[in-house]
């Protein structure tokens, strides 16, 4: 059974305007768009008031850990434009940050990669902004 996935309705409204933006300008058949799409459709929409402050929102830091090495990782979930990954700064357009977008601690998420299927477990949220009383930015 698939996982429950929650998203803000700022977040929601920002990444499918962005999604059009990148369509309307002839970028709109990437499979990561299309994955983002898939997962803001699918998702449970919530006032950020509401976001259980274990989900994975927007310009949430997170803590995640490869089920096959693991190793830890520390990434902040962001939008394309503010991406930089030697910051840790990840991409939501980014396989894994369309695979982290609106799930909960303990969730592992999976992706199709060259190797095969990449799995992390989400092990915290370091810093949510709906938690910390902010919208995300």
């Amino acid at each position: 059974m698939p996982r429950r996935v929650f998203i803000t309705n700022a977040d929601k409204t920002r990444l499918l305007d962005f999604i059009s933006r990148v369509r309307e300008f002839g970028g709109g058949d990437s499979e990561n768009l299309k994955d983002l799409e898939y997962e803001i459709n699918r998702a449970h929409i919530s006032v950020a008031k509401n976001i259980p402050k274990d989900v994975v929102t927007m310009h949430s830091r997170v803590q995640l850990r490869d089920m096959d090495s693991g190793e830890d990782v520390v990434y902040t979930l962001v939008y394309p434009a503010e991406a930089e990954l030697a910051e840790g700064k990840i991409s939501v357009l980014a396989p894994i940050g369309t695979a982290i977008l609106g799930y909960r601690v303990g969730d592992v998420v999976e992706w199709t990669v060259p190797g095969g299927t990449a799995r992390y477990k989400i092990e915290s949220v370091l810093f949510q902004p709906e938690a910390a009383g902010k919208q995300s930015l």
